[in-house]
């Protein structure tokens, strides 16, 4: 589990509520359902119109990678293609055959596969790199549905403000009415801006690094497999891997 994400929403609310709190006001202020529904409810409906389905359906299954985050072993990564290096370089790419049967991660094993079918090396690299790509603009375009819902959120937050002024102008004779209409008013900004600024922009940050990260292992994946194509000296190939890693 990520803690600093955890840490990070804790804070954030926490410096809020306890400064409600700290300031003589009521924490049960904040609370307004019709604003909640408002507001959240606006902003997935505008995220849902903006988004084609299969974008959309992907940004919900990244959402737990903010608590969860996909665990990314770069050393491993790095163990596993001088494994193959060394099986290549004493048994030839056929070696790799088995190999590339069981292996787990998808991406990898059509590297191994296109290995094992002795294919060209630019060959190898035009492949992989069209997968990457599209892996990669796919789950940026998903990251991006929470930083667009961070920019509709302040603009429907005012909508529920402008709203619960209209509820309140129309009961000015009943003023055990008024008092409603106001909280939702000034409740509703406060959603908007709140989770836009606590919540939805950090998220879409949050996931579009996971994506720059996942990218990198790739593009490292990319390089080991065409080192072992061209049939450079595994202890070459270790140290270009070595600098992806920082």
């Amino acid at each position: 589990m990520d803690i600093l994400s955890l840490l990070g929403l804790l804070i954030g609310v926490g410096a809020i509520l306890g400064g409600q709190f700290l300031e003589g006001g009521h924490i049960a202020s904040l609370i307004n359902g019709p604003a909640c529904l408002i507001v959240l409810g606006g902003s997935v409906g505008a995220v849902m119109l903006q988004s084609p389905f299969r974008v959309f359906m992907k940004s919900l299954k990244m959402v737990v990678g903010i608590f969860f985050p996909p665990k990314l072993r770069s050393d491993e990564a790095i163990e596993k293609i001088m494994e193959w290096s060394n099986i290549a370089r004493k048994e030839g790419l056929l070696g790799l055959e088995d190999i590339a049967e069981t292996e787990a991660d998808a991406f990898a094993q059509k590297g191994l596969q296109l290995l094992v079918d002795g294919s060209e090396p630019e060959v190898i690299r035009r492949v992989m790199e069209v997968e990457l790509d599209a892996k990669e603009h796919i789950s940026m375009e998903a990251a991006k549905v929470f930083e667009n819902m961070g920019g509709y959120s302040p603009t429907i937050g005012i909508i529920g403000a402008v709203m619960g002024l209209i509820h309140v102008m129309q009961n000015l004779a009943d003023p055990s009415k008024l008092g409603s209409g106001i909280a939702t008013a000034f409740v509703a900004t406060i959603y908007g801006v709140g989770l836009a600024n606590l919540l939805f922009l950090p998220m879409a940050g949050k996931l579009k690094a996971q994506v720059h990260a996942q990218s990198q292992l790739n593009e490292m994946i990319v390089e080991g497999v065409i080192s072992i194509a061209e049939g450079e000296n595994p202890r070459n190939i270790e140290t270009k891997l070595r600098g992806f890693t920082g």
